[in-house]
This record gives structure tokens, C-alpha cells and sequence, in this order.
């Protein structure tokens, strides 16, 4: 359960946005461990369906109608909340990422650490970005780029501006907006760097795929499974040691076969072909996480027994 330095009422957490796939997860996991949750969505009438399905005690669930930019509904979603996992899902009606979703991610995570920072009970916040926000740099064909990416990196928002990267330009100024107001305002912050999430809903729409020939040649094109990505976010809240960035990914697309395997999931309908040097290729990986490894190492994802 969550540590005992924690508020008297740290079995009580907040999910926002709860309605994707990663945000229904987590209620999911979460009442599975014990916890009571504000399920915060922005359209309850659209999508409770999403939590449904649950199975899990529902009694401890409690659910909320809140837009990320609507302050005061972020309020009342957090009232009497030791945590929060935040995870930005577009507004119902602007699903494509572009230049202007990267103002309303950003204003979106502006209101949500602004509420948190006023919300006395809240003691740890888990910020879902990805590593688009850490891949896309100026030196990335450079010889001087050899070390591996890691959490101190960022990707270069002129970078993401002249390749018109607007999913990475999206998480890169959303979450150094987030920082910034964490560090400002005294908020307790960890973030989840997440790679490609890999689940039912993946489909050549991905706004994350822009670039994805780059990501490859480069070995920075990572994914992780929904299970996992849950996990670590439970992880990072639940530990008392965990701090800053955590790139979080668990399969690298480095070798021909693996960009095969991903490309028949995105276009099951097309035929693949490949010979046996392009079989055999492997580009060489570099981006690390080895800080989330080393933190996961002990946790376990099963229910807690009271």
C-alpha cells in the first residue's frame, strides 16, 4: 500500500484521465490493491463504458467529471486525495496532434499542477509524458552523440517544430511546463517517460509514429506493453526513494524482424518482405532504462492482502 510517511488518507488517489486505455488501467490496478479512486474523465456520458468492465470492487470508486482545462473541476476531483496520476487525453473533439494541441497540452498541465500545488492533502504526483520528449535532438547523427539517452535528456523543441513533431513538441513543452511549476510551487513530481504504448488501440494514427524511420535508424524506438507502463506508474507512487524522470520502455524495435512484427500489427492487410541480411540486421540501442529497472527490481504487481 502506499508508504506510511503518506497523509492519513493515502489510500485515496486520483486518476485523471481515466477514460484511455493507460487511465482505465490504472483504476483498475489500483482498486485491485486496495485504494479508493477518483476516476476523473471528461466526458462521463461518453466514457463510462471504458470502466465498466472492471473487475475489481467498484465500491471504493468514485467518479468525477473534470476538463484539464477547467481548473476548479481539477479541484473537486482532487479534494481528499494523497496522489494523483495524470495522463492527458485529447478534448473529445481535437483528436489530432498539432501545433495547436501543444497549447492545450500545455495549458492543460499548467491547471492540473496549479490545482495540485493548492490541494493540502495531495503529497506525490505521477506525470505521464514519453520519450518523445527525450529522443528528438540536433546531435543526433552527430559523433559526439554516442552515449545513450537517458532522463537528463530532452528532446529540442526547434527540432520538433522544423519536422512539424507535434506529439514530441506536445510532451516536451507539457512536461517542462509541469516541472517547472512542481519545482516552483513545492509539488512532490515523478514522471513516467513512456515509450510507444503497445495495446488493442495501436493503429498508424499514433501520433508517436511521426519519425518513426528516424527513431529506428537511430535506436531510440521503444515500446512498452499497457501492463508494464501500469506498473511503473504504481511503482514510482508506492516508493519512497523514486524521484524525477523514469524513461519507461520494455522491448526496443532494433532489428528488422521487430519493425516487421510492428508493421503487420499497424497494416495486418499488407505483406511484408525481407531478405535474410535485412533479417539478421540489428542497430545498436541507444536509450537506457536503467533507472526504472533498478527501482523495479522488488515491486510486485499482484494485490496487496490487507
Amino acid at each position: 500500500m502506499a508508504p506510511t510517511s503518506f497523509h492519513q488518507n493515502s489510500s485515496t488517489v486520483c486518476v485523471m484521465d481515466a477514460s484511455g486505455l493507460l487511465g482505465s488501467g490504472l483504476v483498475e490496478r489500483l482498486l485491485q490493491r486496495g485504494y479508493t479512486v477518483h476516476a476523473a474523465v471528461q466526458n462521463p456520458g461518453d466514457h463510462l463504458i471504458s470502466l465498466n468492465g472492471l473487475s475489481c470492487d467498484k465500491k471504493k470508486l468514485k467518479m468525477f467529471h473534470s476538463d484539464p482545462l477547467d481548473y476548479h473541476s481539477i479541484i473537486d476531483a482532487l479534494r481528499g486525495c494523497s496522489g494523483l496520476f495524470y495522463t492527458f487525453e485529447p478534448p473529445p473533439d481535437q483528436l489530432v496532434y498539432d501545433e495547436v494541441m501543444a497549447e492545450v497540452e500545455v495549458r492543460a498541465a499548467h491547471n492540473v499542477l496549479e490545482a495540485c500545488a493548492q490541494t493540502d492533502t495531495i503529497d506525490k504526483v505521477v506525470f505521464t509524458s514519453s520519450t518523445t520528449a527525450v529522443i528528438w535532438r540536433d546531435d543526433r547523427n552527430s559523433s559526439s552523440s554516442s552515449a545513450d539517452l537517458d532522463e537528463k535528456h530532452w528532446s529540442d523543441t526547434n527540432i520538433c517544430r522544423k519536422f512539424k513533431l507535434w506529439h514530441a513538441l506536445s510532451k516536451t513543452l507539457a512536461e517542462k511546463t509541469a516541472w517547472a511549476l512542481a519545482m516552483d510551487r513545492g509539488v512532490n513530481m515523478m514522471c513516467i517517460n513512456a515509450g510507444m504504448v503497445v495495446g488493442p488501440d495501436l493503429s498508424m494514427t499514433n501520433p508517436y509514429l511521426k519519425g518513426a524511420a528516424e527513431m529506428y535508424d537511430d535506436g531510440v524506438f521503444v515500446t512498452v506493453d499497457l501492463d508494464f507502463l501500469i506498473d511503473a506508474h504504481i511503482c514510482v507512487f508506492e516508493d519512497v526513494s523514486a524521484y524525477g524522470r523514469y524513461l519507461c520502455f520494455n522491448h526496443v524495435i532494433n532489428r528488422t524482424q521487430d519493425a516487421i512484427k510492428l508493421a503487420q500489427i499497424l497494416t495486418p492487410v499488407s505483406t511484408h518482405h525481407q531478405s535474410y541480411e535485412e533479417e539478421t540486421r540489428m542497430i545498436q540501442q541507444r536509450i537506457s532504462n536503467e533507472k526504472l529497472n533498478k527501482l523495479m527490481v522488488d515491486f510486485k504487481s499482484r494485490p496487496h492482502q490487507e
